[in-house]
């Protein structure tokens, strides 16, 4: 799957300090967050689950996933979940120009507007990969840039079930932002895993918040 960190060390969120990596905060609230929905089945199993727990999370949605499933989209907003542009084709930023990543994020965005009316200022780059000229627009059109303290690798096939739960328990702390992902690829992983983080976040009273 290529290489990615788990937990993000201190020298990455100083060196892209404009990125927002964490939520330090004293009351022991973290944020969970789901990236590459909505996919039918599996998003409303997510919802179902958080509904369960009375857990609020932030969905990092595809434009064409919106598209394709606006009623599965609607029922993520009407649920109290917060969301985020997650580009419209899943673009590497690093590997695309400028004008193309932007028009990418401006079509996720006509396709969120469409369903939601709320200005959606938040945005995560598919791969945490972009480039500063980007990010540098983004920052003056208002978006905020949301990248993670805690990665579950729920995306890599590769690895058990146990080991992708031992990445998000092992690792969690107050402020943390916690990726998971809604997605076709992720669920053998995510099923597993899902019930089993909520139940810890419950044990060691964590509290859920969404990103604004």
């Amino acid at each position: 799957m290529g290489f990615y960190w788990i937990k993000t060390n201190l020298i990455i969120k100083k060196l892209f300090s404009k990125y927002i990596w964490d939520i330090p905060n004293s009351e022991n609230t973290i944020y969970l967050t789901f990236d590459d929905g909505p996919t039918p089945v599996i998003t409303k199993w997510v919802l179902d689950t958080l509904n369960k727990h009375s857990i609020k999370a932030t969905f990092f949605c595809i434009g064409k996933n919106i598209q394709s499933n606006p009623n599965l989209f609607k029922q993520v907003i009407s649920e109290g979940h917060s969301i985020g542009n997650h580009t419209f084709n899943h673009l590497n930023g690093w590997k695309n120009t400028t004008d193309i990543y932007m028009n990418n994020i401006a079509l996720c965005n006509d396709a969120i507007s469409t369903l939601h009316k709320e200005k959606v200022v938040l945005f995560r780059p598919p791969y945490g990969k972009i480039k500063r000229a980007q990010s540098k627009i983004l920052k003056s059109q208002g978006y905020k840039i949301i990248m993670w303290d805690v990665l579950s690798a729920d995306f890599d096939q590769s690895i058990t079930k146990e080991k992708c739960l031992e990445n998000v328990i092992s690792n969690i702390k107050s402020g943390s932002i916690i990726v998971f992902h809604d997605s076709v690829k992720a669920f053998q992983n995510l099923e597993y895993v899902l019930p089993k983080v909520l139940d810890y976040i419950n044990e060691k009273e964590f509290k859920c918040a969404v990103l604004e």
